[in-house]
């Protein structure tokens, strides 16, 4: 945990004055609905207690001066001359300033330091967390009276244009609008959304890093939303008020997607089918039935590595070894795929024995590290 304290003397070190402001974004975990986001469906995510901080003050000039501890690294830049750099990190701050100016923000110079807890390449979502923090720390400086979801609009739109990565929603809206002790039941056709209680009792949540990112991802990524979409081209050749997999129903795709061709049958299905095990998974958080919610995210693993195939064998060994002990209610790979983590829904008090035991046997197989992260459920983004 990065304190208050720290930051600020950072800070001060760095730019010879007190900062105006500090705010802390979290990075997230999604507890089910995977791949669902671009197909208009739900997503079920939450903030954890792992975040980025930024301290933020203004400027006598037009100069934006920004410090990555991370990378103890300055960037400097006049306003008026922002684009985006090859050098990855400022692209994340730089792109919430474009997005802003373009609505219309007067802004000033301003100095900018940044650190963070979130690990880096685990599927936490670092960079919305950056995307947010700095959104919602120059809305506070320059008094832009921007609510929240306008800010995780913003980072996602800063996302696409300076980093270059085409996000849905899901984690710049997690990281600004989580409730300790809740998760997030968002829409990603019209962003409502609604909590649900995650009542954790006697268990918690462990991620386990695979450390693997394989070069799949991206081209593999590309071809699931193409089948997705053709798939929804076949149905609405047969129902016009078909716009997204959201719209489909299984009966549908039997019908008018399987005698034309089964692969992106299977894709589709997968999506519409991990729609419904979202909204069981919500039942059961409603009911405080930790089993039933274990239980379907084991099965959302099945269909992710089965019919969608965007797991790996990294993955499949960690989600298989973990069945063995009645101490483990569920499991599944999180996020786009092809490597990153496993989410899993574990006895508190069993965590240290799991990892103890997983962890060489992962390393004889693989020849890889295996990480273990110890999340808890928090709330999003604030000042500190």
């Amino acid at each position: 945990m990065i304190s208050k304290e720290q930051v600020e003397h950072r800070y001060k070190t760095l730019f010879g004055t007190e900062p105006s402001h500090i705010v802390r974004s979290p990075g997230r975990i999604n507890i089910i609905g995977e791949h669902t986001d671009y197909n208009e469906g739900f997503v079920l995510p939450t903030a954890i207690d792992k975040a980025i901080y930024v301290a933020v003050g203004r400027r006598e000039d037009n100069q934006i001066r920004l410090y990555a501890e991370d990378f103890r690294a300055y960037f400097d830049v006049a306003i008026d001359d922002i684009q985006p750099v090859d050098l990855g990190w400022p692209n994340y701050i730089l792109g919430v300033v474009h997005q802003l100016r373009l609505r219309g923000a007067q802004l000033g110079g301003f100095n900018l330091y940044v650190d963070g807890d979130v690990p880096l390449g685990a599927g936490l979502s670092s960079s919305a967390a950056l995307e947010c923090a700095a959104g919602y720390a120059l809305n506070v400086l320059f008094d832009l009276q921007l609510g929240r979801v306008d800010i995780a609009k913003i980072g996602q739109l800063a996302e696409h244009t300076y980093a270059g990565v085409n996000c849905g929603i899901m984690d710049q809206f997690a990281s600004v609008m989580s409730k300790a002790g809740h998760v997030v039941k968002l829409d990603c056709r019209d962003l409502s959304f609604s909590y649900k209680p995650l009542a954790l009792g006697d268990y918690a949540i462990l991620l386990l890093n695979t450390n693997v990112k394989h070069s799949l991802a991206s081209s593999a990524y590309n071809d699931r939303r193409a089948a997705c979409e053709a798939g929804v081209k076949l149905v609405q050749q047969h129902n016009a008020a078909v716009n997204s997999l959201r719209d489909v129903t299984v009966e549908m795709l039997d019908n008018w997607v399987k005698p034309i061709d089964t692969d992106i049958y299977t894709k589709c299905r997968f999506v519409v089918e991990e729609n419904e095990r979202l909204d069981r998974a919500c039942k059961a958080l409603e009911e405080g039935d930790l089993d039933e919610l274990g239980e379907q995210m084991f099965q959302a693993h099945e269909g992710l590595s089965k019919a969608y195939e965007v797991s790996c064998a990294e993955l499949d060994f960690l989600v298989d070894y973990v069945k063995q002990f009645p101490e483990v209610l569920g499991a599944r790979m999180m996020g786009g795929g092809f490597g990153g983590c496993t989410i899993n829904l574990v006895k508190t008090s069993f965590q240290d024995l799991l990892i103890e035991r997983i962890t060489p046997v992962y390393k004889e197989k693989f020849g890889l590290e295996l990480t273990a992260i110890k999340v808890i459920p928090s709330d999003g983004t604030a000042l500190l």
